[in-house]
């Protein structure tokens, strides 16, 4: 395990957290984990307390958009032990979105030694009601203070912790978007840069005007395929074929994505990944072969779409039928509590380790 410095708070926040009642991505644990990456090595790797950061105001990643993040979920086992689900996907991820955004590469033992460290001290913040999770925020950002356009040469990497319930508290309604553009070919759109999430707000502030909470993002020359939601992979149930669009270098890899293709194959379910034409889901809306709509993320784990708006119409889908997205739901929420057993490997456990400030 890398050698990191302990600073710990004198007192837990912690007394202060109704977890009955936890907004999503507004209460934060005691601390928070910091490595910097200076002259061509990450150093000074620190664990302290969770609290604002003083920020140069030519800081490099406010004027040329080098950030960018990953999601991930802690849970606690029937045996009250820390569980992890893929975080070394996450981990490939990251450093996928840092070579893409010019950024330098986090080693391993640095991501996972630092967030198990950081999980050992902030462990009671784990909610272990129904439904609840600790959301993990991993993010790089470059902290060189200079104007110029040119990658920094300094970067920050930062964990910190926020104990949630679920995000959506209902069935999603979405609209198939096709003015605006997301991704485009040969640009970041596989990457989790912050960028791409920014460009995303005015266009999903339109429909959510309208009674849509998000949009379905077409490709960028036709709006012919469909792509991603705003925050989340899409789904389609039709017929008996489990469909989402195929990875074309302008959506996220997500996860959760994968893990659900790969447990409804499990499962004996036909899936199929391709360029997904927006005709064909909306001709199986219309003569009633679309069966279940659904959006996947770390956030969202699984959202069921009760309706899909294009050019106008609404079509509605009868969620209290999805038994496909609410058996994927089950069982992957299973996986990730300890609660069933885990055929593929996925979760991690994080052993126990005494930790003292020094």
């Amino acid at each position: 395990m890398a050698n990191f410095s302990i600073n710990l708070r004198k007192e837990s926040k912690i007394s202060e957290v109704d977890f009955d009642n936890i907004p999503f991505g507004r209460v934060f644990a005691d601390h928070m984990f910091i490595i910097d990456y200076e002259d061509g090595e990450w150093k000074n790797g620190r664990i302290q307390p969770y609290g604002d950061l003083s920020l140069s105001p030519a800081l490099s990643c406010m004027h040329y958009g080098q950030a960018i993040f990953e999601g991930m979920k802690a849970y606690k086992s029937p045996s009250n032990e820390i569980l992890l689900f893929r975080p070394l996907d996450n981990h490939k991820r990251l450093n996928r979105s840092a070579d893409r955004m010019c950024m330098p590469s986090l080693p391993e033992d640095v991501f996972m030694s630092g967030l198990e460290l950081l999980l050992n001290i902030d462990s009671d913040w784990i909610p272990q009601k129904e439904g609840s999770s600790l959301y993990i925020r991993p993010f790089m950002i470059g902290t060189d203070d200079y104007l110029g356009v040119k990658p920094s040469s300094k970067y920050s990497f930062i964990i910190y912790f926020c104990p949630v319930g679920s995000y959506y508290n209902q069935h999603l309604r979405i609209q198939i978007e096709e003015k605006y553009v997301r991704a485009a070919a040969g640009g970041v759109g596989y990457a989790k840069a912050a960028g791409n999430y920014a460009a995303s707000m005015y266009p999903a502030s339109l429909v959510q005007k309208h009674g849509y909470q998000q949009l379905l993002w077409t490709d960028a020359i036709e709006h012919k395929y469909i792509e991603e939601l705003g925050t989340s992979n899409f789904f389609a149930l039709i017929g008996d074929t489990l469909i989402t669009p195929q990875l074309e270098g302008t959506i996220l890899d997500g996860i959760t994505r994968d893990s659900v293709i790969k447990l409804a194959k499990h499962l004996g379910h036909r899936v199929e990944e391709k360029r997904f034409e927006v005709a064909e889901l909306i001709e199986a809306a219309k003569n009633g072969s679309l069966k279940e709509a659904f959006a996947t993320g770390t956030a969202a784990t699984l959202a069921k779409i009760e309706t899909i708006a294009f050019r106008g119409t609404d079509y509605n889908i009868d969620v209290e039928s999805s038994v496909l997205a609410e058996d994927l739901a089950n069982r992957l929420d299973a996986i990730k509590n300890g609660h069933s057993e885990d055929p593929f490997g996925w979760v991690h456990k994080v052993e126990p380790q005494a930790v003292h400030s020094y």
